[in-house]
C-alpha cells in the first residue's frame, strides 16, 4: 500500500475527524482533507463541494481512494438541503473522482435506507429491497445507485457502506440512544467504524458492493458477512441493548403506530393515497 493517498471530503464531522484519526496512524497512507471547513482546520482545502468547479478539483489527482463523508447528516433534513448536500455535492466527487482517474470510491450510506423495517424479523442485507422513510435516506440510496452504475461504466471500484449508529465522541451506547431497541441494534463503536475506515479505503477490492457497517450487537438483523466477504471487516465491539421503563413504553407506542398507520402498504388504512 505504499504511497497510498486517501482524500476525505466531511472530514470536520463526527465520522470525518474518526476517519481522518484512524487513517493517519497507518504510516503508508497520506490524508488529503476538502471541503467546506466551517472549523477552520488548518490543513483542509477550502472549497464548495455543491458547485462542481475544476480548480478544487485538481485535489484529486493522484489519490487513490476517495472516501465521500460530506453530507447533510440529519434525519430529519428537508428535501431542499438533502438534494444540495447530499446528491448535487455527491455528483460533483464522482465527476472529480472519474476524472483524476481515482480508482476506489467509498460512500458514506445510511441505515436509513433500510428504515422501513424497524418493526419486522427479517435479516437486513445490501440486497434487502430499500424502503428509505425520509429524504435522507432517499438521497443516500440515490448516489448509491448511481455509484453503481460509474463503477460499471469505468472500472472504478464503489463501496457503499451503510453506516450504523455512531455518536459523537465517545459514542457509548445505551438506554440514552434515539430509536429505542432499534437504534441501539445497529450501535457503531468508534473501534469499528476506525476498522471499517481502513479497510474500506486499503484493503484488496474491485467491482461494487453495498455493506452494512454495524457492531456486534445482540439482537441485531443487520447482516454484516457481506462486509467480511467483501474488506475483511469484523467488528469487535458488543452491546446488549437495553430499556428503561419509559424507553419500553415509547418502542411500544411506535410499534403501535406502525400497527396501525403503517408507512409501508399498497392499500392504505384510511383514505386515499391522492
Amino acid at each position: 500500500m505504499g504511497g497510498m493517498r486517501v482524500l476525505v471530503t466531511g472530514s470536520t464531522g463526527n465520522l470525518g475527524e474518526k476517519a481522518v484519526t484512524a487513517l493517519r496512524a497507518l504510516s503508508d497512507v497520506a490524508v488529503v482533507r476538502i471541503g467546506r471547513n466551517s472549523k477552520g482546520v488548518g490543513d483542509v482545502i477550502p472549497a464548495d463541494l455543491e458547485v462542481f468547479d475544476p480548480k478544487w478539483a485538481q485535489a484529486f489527482v493522484g489519490v487513490d481512494t476517495v472516501l465521500h463523508l460530506a453530507a447533510d447528516p440529519k434525519p430529519v433534513a428537508t428535501w431542499e438541503s438533502v438534494q444540495t448536500l447530499n446528491v448535487d455535492l455527491a455528483l460533483n466527487v464522482l465527476r472529480a473522482s472519474e476524472e483524476a482517474g481515482v480508482r476506489r470510491f467509498v460512500f458514506a450510506s445510511s441505515n436509513w435506507i433500510l428504515g422501513g423495517y424497524r418493526f419486522t424479523n427479517q435479516t437486513l442485507a445490501a440486497d434487502t429491497p430499500p424502503r428509505p422513510i425520509n429524504p435522507y435516506g432517499a438521497s443516500k440510496l440515490f448516489v448509491e445507485r448511481v455509484g453503481i452504475s460509474q463503477s460499471m461504466r469505468t472500472g472504478m471500484a464503489f463501496l457503499s457502506l451503510r453506516i450504523g449508529y455512531c455518536a459523537p465522541a465517545e459514542n457509548a451506547p445505551g438506554p440514552h440512544m434515539a430509536f429505542g431497541r432499534w437504534g441501539q441494534e445497529m450501535w457503531l463503536s468508534n473501534e469499528d467504524w476506525a476498522q471499517a475506515v481502513v479497510k474500506s479505503s486499503t484493503a484488496p477490492f474491485e467491482g461494487a458492493a453495498v455493506i452494512n457497517i454495524m457492531s456486534e450487537n445482540r439482537g441485531t438483523r443487520w447482516d454484516l458477512e457481506g462486509a467480511r466477504a467483501a474488506i475483511g471487516y469484523v467488528p469487535t465491539s458488543r452491546h446488549i441493548p437495553t430499556l428503561g421503563p419509559m424507553d419500553k413504553v415509547r418502542d411500544f407506542a411506535a410499534r403501535l403506530r406502525e400497527a396501525v398507520l403503517p408507512q409501508f402498504s399498497d392499500v392504505p388504512r384510511f383514505g386515499r393515497r391522492w
